[in-house]
């Protein structure tokens, strides 16, 4: 039996003639952890969705144990023993964790309590603590992460294809996931590990390979690529400094006036009396592990979320007591918030770039006797393509066309289009290359400069560290520390959030 379980010859795909990645010849062995690397429209999630059956090939073969394939759909791939875990997760909402993890694998006659003893059974197995009686409309990005992996295991695949497994895993998870990986390689599986985490490709990965515009540049052991070897084949150039540098060298930017306030502010169990201060001309960063309420305290500060409606606290903008039943009131007092799941929440992901970036300013209000243009939709959004470097095969791509981190800046522009004045990022390079992460940390330092309260929901703590001038930690639905950047510390801030 060939050791080779995967391979592509000269496979190219090409979207209305313009190559999403071109002559590309890429093995993936048995038993071996694959890492796939590259910026943003590098090729490398169209690679593993022809290999997942959601494309075919436009030239070129794909050999799946030693046999030429071409697979019709996902469900075909999957018969095939091909499994994929999206990076946006592809479950039903309104079914449960347990309905979602069987899924087209229902016997005849069901019984719920049997599938929820069977699911309860695989999740902890895989050392995930999620309610499989729970409806997936309810978890939070990283459960339903969870979710995804457990139900790609569940269907007994030989192949495994993770698409930024690990962006929404708190470092404990991460370990979790890390030994499933160990665990599927010790039983003779394959895995392609996707991932803008270089430190994790060099970490579990046994092999990486690395795209760049839709070229295969690099492939290699782990063992014989550094970080810096990674980075300057992913972008062609060596970035003129670290993303995440020593934040002993900083000084943050000193607090302006208030903007937002909460005051014992309680929202069920996922809020409890939580207080804090948000200052103009500051970039906040908020940290805290998964279920702390981070996020809760701030999609109740942009009307996403109603705080309780007795004992429920206050919430002050520029010193007024606020209480926002929907999120457009909360636009139209200068408050953006940009979210963590762009395809639930963040885009209409069948419509233009151009179109997506305007409904931000549709959003805050307009006259609705007003005549817009398309002329000046396209006009207005030209400039926010070219201020966040949204890449692009054509001008008239929509959004779904696009790749995770350009959709990510899709969404930042449509609430920067806005022009707030508390701008609320929440996990803002989730799924996004080294390359653009440094273009959206850019943006966030000038908000602040520019006056912007800035907010930074984010779970890695070098992120934290590096673009924050003062840090909240938050544990069990309150903040529980408030530290200047200059004495902030991974191990003060990882205290603060487990103790």
């Amino acid at each position: 039996m060939s050791d080779v379980i995967v391979e592509f010859r000269n496979a190219t795909k090409l979207f209305r003639d313009v190559p999403a990645f071109r002559d590309v010849n890429f093995t993936l062995m048995r038993g071996e952890v694959h890492a796939l690397l590259g910026e943003n429209g590098a090729g490398k999630s169209t690679l593993t969705k022809v290999l997942a059956g959601l494309y075919p090939l436009s030239s070129g073969d794909m050999i799946v144990e030693g046999k030429l394939r071409s697979f019709a759909s996902p469900a075909d791939a999957l018969a095939h023993g091909v499994a994929m875990v999206f990076q946006e997760t592809n479950l039903v909402p309104s079914m449960t964790v347990a309905q979602n993890l069987f899924l087209s694998q229902e016997n005849f006659f069901n019984r719920l309590r049997g599938i929820n003893i069977k699911a309860q059974q695989q999740l902890q197995r895989l050392s995930f603590h999620v309610d499989p009686t729970a409806l997936v409309s309810s978890l939070g990005a990283a459960k339903k992460q969870m979710v995804e992996i457990a139900r790609a295991v569940q269907h007994n695949a030989r192949i495994f294809i993770f698409d930024e497994p690990t962006a929404t895993l708190t470092p404990e998870e991460k370990q979790h996931f890390f030994a499933l990986m160990e665990r599927l390689k010790a039983e003779g599986h394959s895995v392609i590990f996707i991932s803008h985490a270089l430190e994790e490709a060099l970490e579990v990965a046994d092999r990486i390979s690395i795209l760049r515009d839709g070229a295969l540049v690099a492939t290699d052991q782990s063992s014989n690529f550094t970080r810096d070897r990674i980075v300057q084949a992913m972008v062609g150039r060596q970035l003129k400094e670290e993303l995440y540098g020593q934040t002993a060298l900083r000084k943050g930017r000193p607090p302006g006036t208030k903007v937002l306030a909460l005051e014992n502010v309680s929202m069920g169990r996922a809020v409890r009396s939580a207080t804090l201060s948000v200052f103009s001309g500051q970039v906040t960063g908020m940290f805290g592990l998964v279920g702390a309420g981070r996020t809760e305290m701030m999609k109740i500060a942009a009307g996403v979320l109603k705080r309780d409606f007795f004992h429920g606290g206050r919430v002050k903008l520029n010193g007024r007591n606020v209480r926002f039943s929907v999120p457009r009131k909360a636009v139209n007092h200068g408050i953006a918030y940009i979210t963590e799941d762009r395809k639930l929440d963040g885009i209409f992901d069948t419509m233009g770039i151009a179109e997506n970036i305007f409904f931000g300013r549709i959003a805050k209000g307009s006259n609705p006797a007003s005549v817009i243009s398309m002329s000046q939709v396209r006009r207005e959004a030209a400039g926010w393509i070219e201020r966040l470097n949204i890449r692009t095969i054509r001008s008239s791509a929509k959004v779904v066309e696009l790749s995770g981190g350009n959709q990510q800046k899709v969404v930042i522009a449509k609430s920067l289009i806005q022009a707030p004045q508390l701008v609320i990022f929440d996990e803002p390079t989730r799924g996004v290359d080294v390359g653009a992460i440094s273009e959206i940390h850019d943006i966030i330092q000038k908000l602040a400069e520019a006056g912007a309260a800035v907010v930074v929901i984010s779970s890695y703590l070098p992120e934290i560290l590096a673009i924050s001038d003062r840090v909240l930690v938050a544990r069990q639905g309150r903040i529980v520390e408030e530290m200047a950047i200059e004495e902030a510390t991974e191990e003060k801030i990882m205290y603060a959030a487990v103790h």
